[in-house]
């Protein structure tokens, strides 16, 4: 084990360090954190995000689950509201926490009517204190993106609407 000591006597397990890079490599995840004891090891790595036009829009309304037992869910009473979506939906693989950008001054990774390429960050979701980069599965074009910052959503559920 290799061990480095610091100026306050604290000691820190370098290989656990360098594992812990590997595993953020291997796992395209953006940080981990390990806690032994009093100890408390946290490695992130930067997000590099290529910037587009910064274009601001009003946050979607988050969207309602539908019960369990309804297979279809109702229609809305006003016809205005009727919109048709079409294009791939990347849909959310885990639960968690919706991030629109890599930090709360970053600009959004994406935004509607961007194009984007097959492995592009879309955005982020955070679960167990992990940041997961959810990335595009094809070349495309943003046609909506369907969650607001900081959102909390379920797995399965429609992150992003693209279009070919």
């Amino acid at each position: 084990m290799a061990v480095k000591k610091l100026p306050n006597d604290a000691e820190i397990d370098t290989t656990l360090v360098r594992q812990l890079a590997d595993i953020l490599k291997e796992t395209e995840l953006s940080e981990i954190e390990v806690e032994r004891g009093e100890l408390k090891i946290r490695v992130a790595r930067e997000l590099t995000v290529a910037a587009g036009p910064v274009t601001y829009a009003a946050a979607p309304a988050p969207a309602a689950a539908a019960p369990a037992a309804a297979p279809v869910a109702p229609m809305p009473s006003d016809p205005a509201t009727i919109v048709a979506k079409s294009g791939e939906e990347v849909k959310s693989p885990m639960v968690g926490t919706v991030y629109l950008q890599a930090s709360p001054e970053a600009p959004p990774f994406i935004n509607i009517g961007d194009k984007v390429k097959k492995g592009q960050t879309l955005l982020i979701v955070e679960a167990m204190k992990t940041m997961n980069p959810i990335q595009a599965p094809r070349d495309g074009v943003v046609a909506d993106v369907l969650v607001g910052d900081a959102q909390p959503v379920e797995f399965g559920e429609p992150l992003v609407l693209l279009e070919a």
